[in-house]
């Protein structure tokens, strides 16, 4: 009968920390304002992975109080506890679970890593590249005769301690990142001197950017707004202060910046 309770007291407490963490994964947010169309698929697999953390941090921390308490040495008890060894049970439980945990863990990053985009080669987004450069683009919206939304394709250099953008199609240069919101975004990144990092929590993007190793990022904003591009990599002693913005602007009102920063005005 006392093993009977003990059981359904186990499993009760068990099911009690699996509702929590699932409660606390989806009702807790700790993450900024979602700004691409990429960040939800990253907040989807943060919510699973704050719900198993905190399945396992309350049960770890609540198996460790218990034992504390129920185990501790009583008053006036000088005796050696008693000697427990080789429970097959225990042991199987304690490596079953994590292992089951790590599998399931790595397989939904991996399938949440591949919707994002992350398997496409840069030999893919070279043939995009070069096969978008074919059609007539317009700076209205970067809008295609088709009706559908081109890539704009932006050069970034990164350098210490700065981030210089360059729009090929309207030959601006600018000190801060300007892109219409809806628009699929490809950057071209370049480092001329070390290793940096080109980071936007907003958007939960973060790619390394490795001399003499050109990397195409890809992204399309959701949201308008203005929000920090910070180097996420120690890049030198000013590695602190380079920072810049990335703006996401509705389509008519990026139009306009392309039309005022241009040396060369497009004709709309």
């Amino acid at each position: 009968m006392s093993s009977l309770r003990t059981s359904a007291t186990t499993a009760l407490l068990g099911i009690a920390i699996v509702l929590l963490g699932l409660w606390v994964g989806n009702n807790v947010s700790m993450l900024p304002v979602q700004a691409s169309s990429n960040a939800p698929f990253y907040d989807e697999l943060f919510r699973v992975l704050f719900s198993i953390g905190t399945m396992l941090f309350v049960g770890v921390c609540g198996l460790l109080i218990y034992s504390l308490v129920r185990f501790r040495r009583r008053s006036g008890d000088m005796g050696d506890g008693s000697a427990v060894e080789d429970n097959l049970p225990l042991e199987i439980v304690w490596t079953a679970i994590p292992a089951v945990v790590v599998l399931f863990v790595g397989l939904y990053s991996y399938n949440i890593y591949e919707r994002m985009g992350g398997m496409s080669s840069l030999g893919d987004h070279g043939s995009m590249h070069a096969s978008a450069g074919k059609e007539e683009r317009v700076w209205a919206g970067i809008g295609m005769a088709s009706g559908e939304a081109a890539t704009m394709q932006v050069d970034v250099t990164a350098m210490q301690f700065a981030f210089i953008f360059s729009y090929p199609d309207s030959s601006i240069t600018s000190g801060e990142l300007h892109v219409p919101m809806g628009q699929p975004v490809e950057l071209h990144l370049k480092a001329n001197d070390v290793i940096h990092a080109f980071w936007v929590p907003q958007f939960r993007l973060k790619q390394d950017v490795i001399p003499g190793q050109p990397t195409v990022l890809s992204f399309t904003p959701t949201k308008a707004g203005t929000y920090p591009v910070i180097c996420a990599e120690l890049c030198g002693p000013y590695h602190g202060g380079m920072r810049t913005s990335v703006v996401v602007q509705e389509p008519d009102a990026f139009e306009q910046w392309v039309q005022q920063n241009s040396p060369n005005p497009v004709a709309t």
